[in-house]
């Protein structure tokens, strides 16, 4: 029997529903829930959570598949009974805000929503086979049991670490939670019945191998962990001597997505498919009797590539076994859009490689029962805008002119003069007024030229420009079909030199935050702009550690400038930088000779000598004024006024 139910908590969850492998749920980067109908390939339902932001799906499980009543019916004989399909309703979303979405396919709503369990983000989900119960995990390291029907909650602690995967039983008695540590649970006393380690990462995958009751040592499981290449088989024995696991897968990356069919006796073999995180698929078959020493290879590797000359491959998403032992149902390419097939394949080859041709099989197409787009009625008296590059700008016929040309078969053709006066940019007198020109010197329309004909001198022309009011209302301009190629050429541009770098990130800045709704609308956008987020992640790798040896280099000049400041503080230079000496007459007596010591007794002498100098000084003053006198004809003055003056 295949494994039913389903879950994954990989980076984005991929999940086939049980049984009978209808639906696949696939939640994407923009948070919405999509589920596809891989009989008919189109997409069945869309959800998006009110929080698809915030907090994002991190995993899905399917509920087990269960009867639905369609209304009152009238009551049939024993005879005319029909057997009833159980299909798969319930679907489990885990978010990151700690909160358990419980999404209901056939009504195509949200059935309820689980809050208040966990306060961290939700790591894994998985629901009980029979009971209607479901359990969560999350980073807080607790595990929730919710009873659906009764609307109660059990709550216990698991580990230290956060729960990254959980598993139930097929009889529904046992529960294994994983971290790093592995831990089987008996859900009826919520204690561990036993303890498996040997994973040295987050364990992330926990499936049941075989079908049978632990107490008869025939109870397998497998697990897989984050950067291990390995799928690691453990027994439960009831001697307790299972430390170590007895059998390996060997991988090629870690993995993704698991299928298996389960084993019921050591007669049947299990089957097992993963998906691995580099998109190939592996397929194995073994007999669980026992150890094996060595780990087992896979019987059968399945790849996918394009038919272009240079073939590149296409990843897998996930893959499910059905009845037929030779078919298996792949999903492939974009998780936006992808590509559902079931395949035959022949396990004894090695390795077989797919051609498919993705581009022509995409066709995103959508159920009228659940679509709500409408097409608009356009009347004669409606106005239709249609995106164009501005200062181009043309009427619009209604489709009443081309119905009565149809019509009127006798209609002569128009002349391009008519033509001209009709669209509006004849120069003559026939021509419309109000009706501006062709706008040639706008960057928009340079800008459209310049991308169109690959020409360098009008790119460089517009890219020169460094005003950002400029630069924005430029691409706010742009047409739709001119924004992906605008992106190629600055990503082609900002691999170049640094300074080129610096002009082109402010277009691609105004880019993205002028025509973001618009981009996250392709359905191929991540391969598109792989090459500029590779680039921006390379550009930004050495940020982190220039940074610090920024902060190191600036703390050591900072030390050094400092103690050069110290030292020129202690360093004073003494000498006098400027000296004054006042000057003295040639009649004084200079230096120390003329002065009279401390000790002399002979002051008196010495103040008349002093006398006696000043006045020889006066009588010298007084002869030279009587020589200019009788120079200048005074020699007549008074002898009296002489003697005043003497």
């Amino acid at each position: 029997m295949a494994a039913d139910g389903g879950s994954s908590s990989s980076g984005q969850p991929c999940v086939f529903s049980p049984k009978s492998h209808q639906y696949l749920a696939l939640c994407a980067q923009d948070g919405r829930l999509r589920i596809w109908n891989t009989d008919s390939k189109t997409l069945h339902q869309e959800y998006v959570p009110s929080a698809h932001l915030s907090a994002t799906c991190t995993c899905i499980s399917w509920g087990p598949c269960r009867t639905v009543k369609e209304g009152p019916q009238r009551k049939k004989r024993k005879s005319e009974a029909i057997p009833v399909e159980e299909r798969a309703d319930f679907l489990a979303l885990g978010t990151a805000a700690g909160s358990v979405l419980i999404y209901s396919t056939l009504k195509g709503a949200l059935h309820c929503t689980l809050d208040g369990g966990h306060n961290g983000g939700v790591n894994c989900v998985q629901w009980h086979p029979e009971n209607g119960l479901l359990y969560s995990g999350s980073d807080d390291t607790y595990i929730v049991e919710y009873d659906l029907q009764m609307a109660k909650r059990c709550k216990w602690k698991a580990d230290r670490s956060s729960v990254t995967s959980m598993c139930v039983s097929p009889d529904g008695k046992m529960l294994l939670s994983a971290g790093q540590t592995i831990k089987m649970w008996d859900l009826e006393t919520k204690e561990v019945y036993r303890k498996f380690t040997g994973h040295s990462t987050a364990v992330t995958t926990l499936r049941f191998a075989t079908t049978r009751p632990p107490d008869s040592n025939g109870l397998y499981f497998l697990s897989g962990a984050a950067h291990d290449r390995l799928l690691s088989v453990w027994q439960v024995r009831d001697d307790g001597k299972d430390k170590n696991s007895v059998v390996s897968f060997t991988l090629t990356d870690e993995p993704q997505h698991i299928d298996l069919v389960a084993s019921s006796g050591k007669e049947e073999a299990l089957r097992l498919a993963v998906v691995c995180k580099d998109g190939q698929l592996h397929i194995f078959e073994h007999f669980l009797n026992g150890p094996c020493k060595k780990p087992l290879s896979p019987t059968c590797t399945v790849q996918m590539s394009g038919i272009e000359d240079k073939p590149l491959p296409i990843p897998l998403l996930a893959a499910a076994l059905t009845t037929n032992t030779r078919s298996l149902l792949l999903a492939y390419g974009n998780r936006l859009q992808p590509v559902m097939e079931t395949v035959e394949v022949n396990t004894a080859e090695r390795h077989i490689c797919l051609s498919r041709d993705v581009h022509s099989t995409l066709s995103l197409s959508m159920e009228t029962t659940i679509s709500k787009v409408k097409t608009p009625v356009v009347n004669s008296k409606s106005k239709v805008l249609l995106p164009g590059v501005p200062g181009h700008q043309a009427p619009v016929k209604t489709a009443e002119g081309s119905e009565k040309r149809k019509k009127g078969t006798d209609t002569k053709e128009m002349s391009i003069e008519e033509r001209l006066g009709e669209i509006g940019l004849s120069s003559g007198k026939g021509s419309t007024q109000g009706v501006p020109s062709l706008q040639t010197d706008s960057y928009a329309v340079l800008l459209v030229q310049g991308l169109e004909s690959k020409d360098s001198n009008i790119l460089n022309k517009v890219f020169q420009t460094r005003k950002d009011v400029l630069i924005k209302k430029t691409v706010s301009r742009l047409p739709l079909p001119a924004v992906l190629p605008l992106v190629e050429e600055l990503t082609k541009r900002m691999q170049g030199h640094p300074y080129t770098a610096v002009l082109m990130v402010r277009w691609l800045k105004a880019v993205l935050m002028q025509h973001t709704s618009y981009l996250s609308s392709l359905p191929d956008l991540i391969s598109q702009l792989g090459v500029l987020y590779r680039m921006i992640e390379s550009r930004v790798k050495m940020f982190h550690k220039l940074t610090k040896l920024h902060g190191k280099l600036y703390l050591l000049m900072t030390q050094v400038s400092t103690s050069d400041s110290n030292k020129a503080v202690t360093d004073v230079d003494r000498t006098a930088k400027l000296v004054y000496e006042e000057e003295s007459s040639d009649d004084d007596v200079t230096g120390d000779e003329g002065l009279p010591d401390e000790d002399s007794d002979n002051w008196e002498e010495e103040e008349g000598m002093e006398e006696e100098l000043i006045e020889d000084q006066e009588d010298r003053e007084g002869a030279g004024l009587r020589t200019e006198s009788k120079e200048n004809g005074d020699s007549d003055m008074d002898p009296g006024n002489e003697s005043e003056e003497e």
